[in-house]
């Protein structure tokens, strides 16, 4: 590894440590004006952040950037705003009778300096959504952007240097040699967003430190059609979770599980229901590009794997893009050979998978890894429920795709191979936390009689102790 670019790094680390070390507990107004700094950077800077996405995507719908990039990170820090001062309210615990009256409390702390790893697919709000979090929490920030992203990495560390100091949050831009010191730094907490493949070799550089992460990855994340879905509902829902940002999302429906009676009529659905959607592609200002040209071809090659393997293609447009673009398309008839069942897509290409019970279905999501994301469509709560109960995601929406991501009153994190951990609202002022147990212990206290030396006295308290709830 390059010396300087260690020493630097960890240059930058320090300077935070200090910092953090001299106010270990920042109050409610210090972090009050993080949190404002932070929405006033954000909304300032809206039209240049799409604008910036769309160059790096060779192009970005407007739209799509400026709901799922800024306005998400607006309305998170909003939230934590609204419930700051209540999060970071000591809270009290009960206490077990045979200590009163003595007490208990939760004091929130502050972990110190948090690293963050944003991906591309999303790079502001990646990186904005835990940096808000550690933010509201009291902690440092240091933030390294994705190198697929240049354009918007570049002027995330404009924003970040001209509306905070480098003590309290600041960006390191850089490439995959620049990545993999990032996450080697001690850091006092790690935040990684990416694939399984990489979140393993950064729990492992986390580990060599002892530092504690939250790993945001990914998987092959299912829909699950059941017999009572209604049709035109489901194929419209499912056509815009799929293409939004062109499916480079890490909730998008990566395969269907269709019954097999409704595989045609749905299949037809989904395919008007994008083309609706998106009358045409190249051209079209609301349809997204492939972040670069290795994963256009990645998935290009996925589709050519999958029509050697026997699948049928259904595209939703004869037109075929000349940019970037790729045409959405149903794959049928696959098979666990096909690459395009064995790794996560990312991308507008969408398998489907028949099935004949909905116990067939069950069996078919829990062969594979705990996915990120599960979706359920239908009106039929006993076959609801028997989903839910029997596989795991790591959140899941009913009849619809993508939203449970949103919601800042629910915690969103993966679950085994899809991720460690939680972020959102409360559940990300928690992840950057301490919950530091404290015990108060009253003048007069029975836990005298527990004192040595021992006999008949301690016997009987002891035994008295036992019999309690």
């Amino acid at each position: 590894m390059d010396q300087s670019l260690h020493e630097r790094l960890h240059l930058r680390l320090e300077q935070q440590r200090l910092a953090f070390n001299a106010e270990r507990m920042p109050s409610y107004a210090v972090r009050r004006d993080r949190l404002r700094r932070l929405i006033a950077m954000t909304e300032q800077n809206a039209e240049a952040l799409a604008a910036a996405m769309s160059r790096d995507f060779g192009h970005r719908a407007r739209q799509e950037s400026l709901l799922t990039d800024v306005f998400t990170v607006g309305a998170g820090a909003r939230h934590a705003l609204k419930h700051l001062r209540g999060w970071m309210a000591e809270k009290r615990v009960s206490t077990s009778l045979m200590y009163l009256p003595a007490s208990n409390r939760l004091l929130p702390q502050p972990l110190g300096v948090v690293g963050i790893v944003a991906p591309w697919n999303y790079p502001y709000y990646l990186a904005m959504n835990p940096a808000l979090s550690a933010l509201a929490a009291g902690n440092r920030v240091m933030i390294k952007p994705s190198e697929l992203t240049p354009e918007t990495s570049a002027l995330m560390a404009r924003m970040v240097a001209e509306h905070f100091s480098p003590e309290e949050m600041t960006v390191v831009t850089g490439d995959a040699e620049v990545g993999r010191a990032f996450t080697e730094l001690p850091f006092d907490h790690l935040f990684f967003t990416g694939s399984t493949q990489v979140g393993r070799l950064v729990a492992q550089a986390a580990a060599r430190q002892l530092t504690p992460v939250t790993l945001e990855l990914g998987g092959k994340s299912p829909a699950v059609i059941d017999k009572s879905a209604d049709i035109a509902l489901t194929a419209e829902r499912l056509a815009f979770g799929k293409l939004l940002n062109a499916g480079q999302t890490c909730v998008a429906p990566d395969y269907l599980l269709v019954p097999r009676s409704l595989v045609e009529p749905l299949t037809a659905a989904i395919l008007a229901s994008m083309r609706k959607m998106y009358p045409t592609l190249d051209a079209n200002p609301d349809y997204t590009g492939i972040v670069s040209p290795r994963h256009h071809a990645r998935l290009h090659a996925l589709l050519e794997d999958a029509k050697a393997h026997g699948a049928r293609l259904l595209q939703s447009h004869e037109e075929q893009p000349q940019s970037r673009k790729i045409v959405p398309t149903l794959v049928l008839d696959v098979n666990a050979e096909m690459a395009i069942m064995r790794e996560e897509i990312f991308g507008p290409l969408l398998p489907v998978v028949a099935y004949d019970t909905l116990d067939q279905a069950i069996a078919y999501v829990n062969q594979g890894e705990r996915p990120l994301a599960l979706y359920w469509f239908g009106s039929d709560k006993a076959s609801q429920q028997q989903v839910l109960a029997h596989t795991h995601a790591g959140g899941v929406t009913i009849n619809d795709c993508i939203f449970h991501l949103g919601q800042e009153d629910q915690p969103f994190g993966g679950v085994g191979a899809s991720g460690i951990g939680a972020c959102h609202g409360e559940w990300g002022f928690r992840t950057f936390s301490k919950l530091k147990p404290v015990f108060r212990q009253a003048r007069f206290a029975g836990t005298k009689l527990l004192f040595p030396p021992y006999g008949a006295t301690f016997e009987r308290l002891l035994g008295l102790l036992k019999k309690l709830p």
